[in-house]
């Protein structure tokens, strides 16, 4: 067992050692790559993107620096997506949408592979191999599960990976979390990821079936409803105790999705700074052989406020600089068990 398990463990060093230092083709831009590249980005712009009028705005003046000859100069292809993402963003600063240049890779086919909607499902579509690198991987985000004190747990998740991968890494840590009095859940370096990782999360904190954020879909027009998951691989945490998610600028997408969600429900305390702003779920469509566009063409509704988190941000319930937010965090958990305590006592 130890030799097969040494024997994956190199192999999948190896996998990584090629990904990262794969020979990439030396591209240089040219009129015509160029031209075929805008032409698509376009297309595929107004075909999907969340907000039609303002795609129509893209096209009009990507068009235009096209026409003034903005970009002929430009044979580099990085510093051709960079700046055709700025000009987009002086339009509408939709933090998910980017135009990329990935030479040699096929990025699309594998980013934009529809997700498995079952454990089943996932387990026939992936090798043993990729199935342990993603398992590997979802525990590498769940950063710390650990305690701050005999009562307060303290969960710090650097993203939120595929919802499947990290299922039983979610329910390990909830299971060790259970006892706890009060938990602080640090996303302050959360880069984002999964919504359906998120929903799996929040689920852990409510004690009943919960509608969670609706996703309207622009190709489609049909809007689908978020609900929290009725089985899990631990303990739940239950809707009782008290919870503080601590934010900043680099909580990102998902992660703010778990904040702002849990803000909604009155579920959480949000303590730190604005968050970036990132709301719509994307798709990636190839616009060229070595180019590739972020397009969000679904947006998030919460059913309670109405709207999202996209160009805004979350606002914290409590304002602190990212540095000192745990310290806030810790004193007013001690602050809310001390009363709570108190009120046990003081019961007849």
């Amino acid at each position: 067992m130890k030799k097969i398990v040494t024997v994956i463990a190199i192999s999948l060093v190896l996998a990584v050692f090629w990904f990262a230092f794969k020979p990439r083709p030396e591209v240089v831009v040219d009129r015509a790559m160029r031209t075929a590249m805008i032409d698509a980005l376009v297309a595929e712009l107004n075909d999907h993107y969340v907000f039609p009028d303002k795609a129509r705005q893209f096209e009009a003046v990507l068009r235009q620096r096209e026409r003034e000859g903005r970009y002929d100069r430009i044979k580099d292809g990085y510093r051709l997506a960079t700046q055709l993402t700025a000009d987009i963003h002086g339009i509408a600063k939709d933090q998910h949408l980017k135009v990329r240049f990935a030479p040699g890779l096929d990025l699309v086919s594998e980013m934009g592979a529809a997700p498995a909607a079952t454990q089943a499902e996932w387990e026939q579509r992936t090798s043993f191999l990729e199935r342990l690198m993603a398992r590997r991987t979802a525990a590498r985000e769940v950063k710390t599960v650990g305690r701050l004190g005999p009562d307060v747990g303290y969960l710090k998740l650097s993203s939120f990976p595929d919802a499947l991968p990290v299922a039983d890494k979610f329910g390990a840590a909830m299971d060790e979390l259970a006892d706890t009095e009060g938990l602080i859940v640090d996303l302050r370096q959360n880069g984002g990821g999964d919504p359906k990782a998120v929903a799996l999360l929040i689920s852990y904190f409510v004690d009943r079936p919960t509608r969670l954020n609706d996703i309207w879909d622009r190709d489609t027009g049909n809007t689908v409803q978020q609900w929290t998951h009725d089985k899990l691989a631990g303990k739940r945490y239950g809707g009782g105790k008290p919870v503080l998610i601590l934010v900043g600028p680099r909580t990102a997408s998902a992660g703010e999705d778990f904040a702002y969600t849990m803000q909604a429900l009155k579920r959480a305390t949000v303590i730190g700074d604005r968050t970036w702003g990132g709301a719509h779920p994307m798709s990636f469509y190839r616009i060229g052989e070595h180019f590739f566009a972020q397009i969000p063409n679904q947006r998030a509704i919460n059913p309670i406020t109405g709207t999202n988190w996209e160009g805004t941000g979350v606002t914290p319930d409590i304002a602190a600089a990212p540095a000192s937010a745990l310290g806030v965090a810790r004193d007013l958990m001690r602050r809310r068990l001390q009363r709570s305590a108190a009120l046990v006592a003081a019961a007849p």
